[in-house]
């Protein structure tokens, strides 16, 4: 019998204070891969995203997504000792994360610079909207605000309509980008002995995976179409109408067209007319090769074309909803859901996308209280019964 292999993050401590999506989002990522995630509330309602909706049997789904597998403490950071607590916590760490607003970390020197020069095997990770300085340092900084900076909503919708994306995707870039970063200044620090400042923003990151629609403007000199789910500049690739709902194909080159006229849509005399034969034709003359293409589904059930489809290698999928994706035969083939903890009960979860070797499991953590952790954590440090109950009295700690 094979022994279990360690997680990756095993002896590793993390203290976050942390907010809404992006850092949570990111230690999450820590504690899935077994580091020890020490989040720290106000007292007064903890991170706000607690609060967003009561979705998940009375608890928010933002918050039971992003903060699994954490420990919870409640601190009054305004309080001087409740500030000194959580220095006390920073001193025994690895790492440290924080999303505060612009300007509240460095007020109580708890930005990364400077608690890296305190503690040099220290990784502190700043996460803000705009980035330290420039002219957008001080803008408040939501997701949708961002998208709409980074120029994601201008290339998302449709002709007629921009649309954010429908999921926090400025949050998410910049929470991916933030543990890739935890991750290789861990490996930096293994090799040299020291930690150091990361800093990570909001708008930096979803620029970035803007990538395609930027070098196309910058190098094409031209903005790119909306063109709701359809491909800017493949054709066709989009979404068509079938006798019982909805399938997208994917075209990707001329070979794949011509097999889709003669297998799927019946119809060889496509493959070789001038106005369809390329990709730049088909592009130019986008409404008639979807037109032709969405007549031939139109009298198929999306299983029939589904299959017509995948007989003749064309790429194709149907079009869920997320209460589809819930019940996605291939997630429950692959055995990716779990059951996690949490004040309200066992909750369904995905598992992290990435699978470990050696079969380990991520440690998938209950999702914590608000403050459930606190006396456990000050006892850690060596705090008194009395001093914890006077703490606990002048709403220090809850």
């Amino acid at each position: 019998m094979s022994t279990p292999q360690p997680l990756p993050l095993d002896g590793i401590t993390v203290v976050a204070v942390e907010q809404a999506v992006s850092a949570p989002f990111a230690t999450r990522q820590l504690a899935d891969l077994g580091a020890r995630v020490i989040k720290v509330e106000r007292p007064d309602g903890g991170d706000f995203a607690r609060h967003y909706d009561t979705a998940a049997r009375g608890l928010a789904s933002h918050f039971v997504w992003c903060n699994r597998g954490k420990e919870s403490i409640a601190l009054d950071l305004k309080d001087p000792r409740g500030l000194d607590i959580l220095r006390r916590l920073i001193a025994g760490a690895d790492v440290f994360v924080q999303n505060l607003a612009h300007g509240a970390a460095a007020r109580m020197g708890l930005d990364a610079a400077t608690l890296c020069a305190a503690h040099p095997r220290l990784v502190a990770v700043d996460i803000s909207g705009y980035g330290a300085d420039g002219p957008y340092a001080h803008k408040r900084a939501y997701d949708m605000l961002v998208q709409c900076e980074a120029g994601l909503v201008s290339v998302t919708g449709t002709p007629e309509q921009p649309v954010k994306a429908g999921v926090p995707a400025a949050d998410i870039a910049a929470a991916m980008y933030a543990y890739s970063g935890v991750l290789a200044a861990l490996l930096r620090r293994g090799t040299t002995g020291r930690g150091g400042p990361v800093e990570v923003s909001m708008l930096d990151s979803l620029a970035e995976w803007l990538g395609h629609p930027l070098h196309h403007v910058m190098h094409g000199g031209t903005e790119p179409a909306r063109t709701g789910v359809a491909h800017a500049v493949i054709a066709p690739y989009n979404a068509y109408a079938t006798a019982d709902g909805q399938v997208l194909l994917s075209v990707q080159n001329d070979r794949e067209w011509r097999r889709l006229t003669e297998q799927v849509l019946e119809r060889p005399e496509l493959a070789v007319d001038p106005a369809y034969a390329t990709n730049t034709a088909r592009t130019a003359h986008r409404a008639a090769t979807d037109k032709a293409v969405g007549e031939a589904l139109a009298g198929m059930t999306a299983a029939e074309a589904l299959g017509r489809l995948e007989a003749a290698g064309i790429a194709c999928a149907r079009l869920n909803t997320v209460t589809e994706v819930a019940a996605h035969p291939q997630l429950a083939a692959r055995d990716r859901w779990r059951e996690v903890d949490s004040p309200v009960g066992p909750l369904r979860a995905l598992l992290p996308p990435v699978v470990l070797p050696g079969g380990a499991e991520p440690r998938m953590g209950a999702v914590p209280a608000l403050g459930e952790h606190t006396e456990a954590l000050l006892r850690a440090l060596g705090m008194t019964e009395e001093l914890t109950a006077a703490l606990r009295r002048d709403g220090v700690i809850a």
